[in-house]
């Protein structure tokens, strides 16, 4: 997953379809998070996977009212889709993928 800065952002999420994981090198649950949405964009080849460092972006997590983390959003041509947060198991992240795409 490739890690982006806030002033890549705009650029990237306004294409196709993004998942973003707001994300602390410091956060436990993130940790967690972070192999399992890795195994999960295998199965998702046509969304782009891209991390944000919160201690980096304050700006962007301001702007998103990122109030705890990890924070996973779905971006559709730059349109917020759908979020969630904390730790999920594969499946869990998967089924809130599917249903934020079947309700865009």
């Amino acid at each position: 997953m490739q890690i982006i800065k806030q002033d890549q952002f705009d650029e990237i999420v306004n294409k196709g379809i993004t998942l973003v994981d707001f994300y602390a090198d410091w956060c436990g649950p993130c940790k967690m998070l972070g192999p399992v949405l890795e195994e999960v964009s295998k199965s998702y080849p046509d969304i782009n996977f891209v991390k944000v460092n919160c201690d980096d972006n304050m700006e962007l997590c301001d702007k998103y009212q990122i109030l705890s983390i990890p924070a996973v959003f779905l971006f559709k041509d730059g349109k917020l889709i759908g979020k969630t947060g904390g730790y999920q198991n594969d499946s869990a992240i998967k089924s809130f993928i599917d249903n934020s795409l079947s309700r865009a």
